[in-house]
């Protein structure tokens, strides 16, 4: 079980990961070693995730959730396999754990009686500032 707050935890079945070849260099073994790693994780059918959860998470995932609501993220950052599977398994987690914090709602205000004052004094201000700014007639 892989816990990610003191109410949600996954399954590590949950978690496919597959291993492919990493972009860039590698020394003599970079085309017979798969070190990146590819890691999926279906959010859509997780019993852990409500669907509001689920919804934030989409939002979060962003190009890396499929239509079906499987997550890919994709590590290739280190040269060693380990440390790439753990650094992809890090970052989903992080996304899950910012999905599970729920929006302040935003209560709209009025701007006070105050406020608006202020306001249209500075702008009365700046406009008899540019009324002064006229052509300079030339003296006969």
């Amino acid at each position: 079980m892989i816990q990610i707050n003191s109410s949600i935890s996954i399954a590590e079945k949950e978690i496919k990961e597959n291993f492919i070849r990493a972009p860039g260099p590698g020394g003599q073994k970079v085309n017979k070693t798969e070190s990146a790693v590819q890691l999926r994780f279906n959010a859509r059918t997780s019993p852990s995730l409500s669907h509001s959860q689920f919804k934030r998470l989409k939002a979060l995932a962003g190009q890396r959730i499929t239509r079906e609501g499987v997550i890919v993220i994709t590590a290739n950052q280190f040269r060693s396999q380990d440390q790439n599977r753990k650094d992809a398994l890090d970052r989903l987690i992080k996304m899950i754990k910012k999905s599970t914090e729920t929006p302040k709602i935003r209560r709209p205000t009025k701007p006070s009686k105050n406020a608006m004052k202020r306001r249209l004094d500075g702008k009365r201000h700046q406009s008899a500032i540019k009324k002064e700014r006229g052509k300079v007639s030339q003296p006969d």
